[in-house]
């Protein structure tokens, strides 16, 4: 990790901001990108770039250039940007499909497709991004989650297949994310089992360092103790 240069979108959420600090102490320069207002002042390691909505194809593209410019290139990109409706499909809203396929599918498209051009001439290109067990096989009320994140596991696939050799991409699948948000939509859940921010970071840096050369297309289950 020491030295390489990594995009990590989504990183002023509860995953992102745990992924970026556990990258900046392993010795990677880093730069977050999210929908959200920044006010992070950039260092010589670090730059924070808010007020990025990475479904539009020309911001991510954008927003992936001006980052990074100053490292002078590009390594990794971890893709933690998206979002989560529960809805029944039949009183549910069309529109929450459209949302949730644009917040996980498009902003991963995106946000590949930017990165690429700097990752295409990387040594150690990676790309991870951040799918879901509930994909596998879809439960109640998780329909359009389930479908969008399923197109993150297909894009996935397609563009390790694409770029083998070049670039290697995976991504990790967590069951229920011990995050603040998590607990106070689930109270009575036994949070114990879930899987910690911390756990899954160490996971996905696993992904970017140079000991995963060999992993690619890899769909990995981080289920915690669920």
């Amino acid at each position: 990790m020491d030295g390489k240069v990594v995009v990590v979108t989504g990183a002023s959420g509860a995953l992102g901001r745990v992924v970026v600090e556990a990258a900046l102490a392993r010795g990677a320069r880093v730069a977050g990108l999210d929908y959200a207002a920044s006010r992070i002042p950039a260092t010589a390691n670090r730059i924070a770039l808010g007020d990025v909505d990475l479904s539009d194809a020309a911001e991510a593209t954008k927003a992936i250039d001006a980052v990074a410019a100053p490292f002078g290139r590009l390594d990794a990109l971890v893709y933690i940007a998206g979002g989560c409706a529960f809805e029944a499909v039949a009183e549910g809203d069309p529109a929450t499909w459209q949302q949730l396929y644009a917040l996980n599918v498009l902003t991963a498209l995106n946000a590949s497709r930017a990165a690429i051009p700097h990752l295409a001439v990387s040594a150690s290109a990676r790309i991870v991004n951040i799918g879901a067990i509930g994909a596998l096989q879809a439960g109640a009320g998780m329909g359009a989650y389930a479908a969008s994140k399923a197109g993150v596991h297909r894009l996935t696939e397609a563009l390790a297949a694409e770029w083998k050799g070049k670039i290697t991409v995976n991504a990790v699948l967590p069951s229920i994310i011990d995050t603040t948000a998590n607990r106070a939509s689930m109270p009575k859940a036994d949070f114990a089992k879930w899987v910690t921010p911390q756990e899954l970071a160490e996971v996905i840096l696993f992904l970017v360092s140079d000991t995963a050369s060999a992993v690619t297309g890899a769909l990995l289950p981080v289920s915690g103790r669920v």
